[in-house]
């Protein structure tokens, strides 16, 4: 099961406090592309398709499509906030190999 951790459900809530925008979810999403085959995408949306799974993780909105819910099911979205390494961060356990960035896995 895809989870937030507690801070990264935090940071996308007052995301989308400040942008007014109350009906938008995160959409996670995993795309073909990168130097490892595979990269992580997310944005805010507001549509909602019949196949996505739709999440309320610490009272943060997600929504993940059916493709990619399979390759983010033990997957955990984190956010760090600080000097350096600050963003959100996706932990995957099942990505057998990731690129420098940590933007793309395979």
């Amino acid at each position: 099961m895809f989870t937030l951790t507690e801070s990264a459900a935090v940071k996308v809530r007052s995301l989308i406090e400040a942008e007014g925008a109350g009906s938008m979810r995160l959409r996670v999403a995993v795309r073909p592309g990168g130097c490892s085959g595979f990269s992580y995408e997310m944005y805010f949306d507001g549509d909602v398709n019949p196949d996505d799974a739709v999440l309320e993780i610490h009272g943060a909105p997600v929504v993940i499509d059916a493709a990619s819910s399979q390759l983010l099911d033990s997957a955990t979205l984190e956010y760090r906030d600080g000097l350096t390494d600050a963003g959100f961060k996706m932990s995957n356990p099942a990505a057998n190999r990731t690129c420098g960035c940590g933007q793309s896995f395979s």
